[in-house]
This record gives C-alpha cells, structure tokens and sequence, in this order.
C-alpha cells in the first residue's frame, strides 16, 4: 500500500462532497475498497422496503455472490446486514454456514468474505461486500481496518442523504401549508362580507360547514371561491431559497 491508497476521513468527506449522489458516492467507496483490500469483486448491499439489493459493485462476482444470498435469504452479506456486526469467512470451502452458499462461492472462484455493516439496526441498514479468490485474504486486523473507515463513511453518507430529503420533505409540507392557508384566508374574507362578522366567527363557520359535508376545509374553501368568482382561488407564489 502506498501513500495514494491512504484513505483518512478528510479525502473521503471530500468524495461526499464532490460527487452529485448518494450513488455516486457509494460507487466512489466500492472502487476504493477494491483497491485498497486482496479483493476482487466488492458490491454494496442496502434495504430497501425489506428487501437487500446491491446498489453499486466494483470487479467481478459481486453482484451474482450478492444475489445469490438474496435468493437463499441467508449468507454474510444478510447477516452482517441484519446483526449489525462484521461477518469474515476464511475459507468457503468447509465453511458450515448459509446452506448451499459457501459451496457456490467457491465453485465462482471466491474462497474468502468480509462484510461489514452500513448503517446497522436502522431502516436503511446495508453492507459493504468484499469477495476474494484464496482463502485467509481478511483474516487479519490489518485487512479488516484498511477498509473500516469506507464502511463508516457509508453510514455517514446514508446519514446525510437520509437527512436532506427530511429537510425536502419538510420543505414541501410546509408550501402545501402555506397554500392551503392562503385559500382558507381568501374564504374567511369571503365569509366575513357576506355575514359581517369576525374573522375568528367566519373561520368557526367554515370548519362548521367542512365537519358537517365531511370535506377537507382547503377544499370546501376553494369549492366556495370558486363558486363565487368562477375562477379558482389564487395561490402564493413561493420561491427556493438559492
């Protein structure tokens, strides 16, 4: 291993940065573990809706290793994935574990496993898969921490991506918010001119009337501006902050 293949939090914060997706990214710690470990093929494994799928790979026998588990329901990658701890295979042959997957590992060529989890005991939980021809390539401590850090930079990733598209999420609420309120002030105006009262009394009347047809309160006002005017009612024009 040389200087360039030294892979410390900073440069893989900064692939973070640079890369345009969550995927993208993932790609850029599959490709580095490729070059970093004994491996030859390396995939990344995640859950979605309760079911694993490799998301990206680098080398060979990955994705057809991968899917194999995925079939059996069982094999490291699955275990690593759903106990949260790192799952090594010395050698697949003799290997007790999983049913027939040792065996056909083997007969692929792959003799030896490392899986470590990404994001474990979360709703987003994956693993790191890599796959290597002779037996014994992760058994030391050494082969193990060379490529820890990209397993934890996954979660970190996973972390963030999950966290911007809360934010979104939240974004979006809060624009039907606003809009639903603007409709509901234009009806409450409405109201008040027609029955000359307060703001407070024509927004109790309105919600009156909405309980009693058992119809969304935005949408009997709108239904109301709309009968009024013979348009729809106006909506905010809401802008993305640059």
């Amino acid at each position: 291993m040389n200087a360039d293949d030294v892979y410390d939090d900073n440069r893989i914060t900064q692939w973070l940065l640079d890369t345009d997706s969550l995927e993208d990214f993932l790609q850029t710690l599959a490709d580095a573990a490729l070059k970093l470990s004994h491996a030859v093929g390396v995939g990344v494994t995640l859950e979605r809706d309760g079911r694993p799928l490799t998301v990206v790979n680098a080398g060979v026998a990955a994705p057809e290793l991968d899917e194999k588990q995925y079939g059996l329901d069982d094999g490291p990658c699955l275990q690593s994935l759903r106990t949260g701890e790192e799952v090594v295979v010395g050698d697949m042959i003799g290997e007790s574990r999983w049913g027939e997957y040792p065996g056909y590992a083997a007969a692929c060529g792959v003799r030896s496993s490392l899986s470590l989890p990404i994001a474990g005991h979360t709703h987003t939980a994956g693993a790191l898969n890599l796959y290597a021809g002779p037996p014994g390539a992760f058994e030391s401590e050494a082969d193990r921490s060379a490529v820890r850090p990209l397993a934890a930079q996954a979660t970190g990733g996973i972390a963030l991506a999950q966290r911007i598209a809360d934010v979104r999420e939240f974004a979006d609420q809060m624009q039907t918010a606003m809009r639903s309120r603007s409709v509901i002030d234009q009806a409450i105006g409405v109201v008040m001119g027609q029955n000359r009262c307060t703001a407070e009394a024509a927004f109790n009347i309105l919600r009156s009337a909405s309980q009693h047809r058992n119809v969304k309160l935005r949408d009997l006002c709108a239904e109301l501006i709309t009968g009024l005017t013979g348009e729809p009612p106006t909506e905010p024009e809401l802008r993305h902050r640059p």
